[in-house]
């Protein structure tokens, strides 16, 4: 393909895939957090 088609679509792709890593890294981590567990459900 003599127009760069695949050169092109790369470049858009690496753009992308930049500017998500860039925003995932300044994302909170979410903590995962187990409910608490009551000492004794029976009483």
């Amino acid at each position: 393909m003599a127009d760069n088609f695949l050169e092109k679509h790369y470049e858009e792709y690496v753009a992308r895939k930049a500017a998500y890593l860039r925003k995932k890294k300044h994302l909170p981590k979410l903590k995962s957090r187990l409910p608490e567990r009551p000492e004794d459900e029976a009483l």
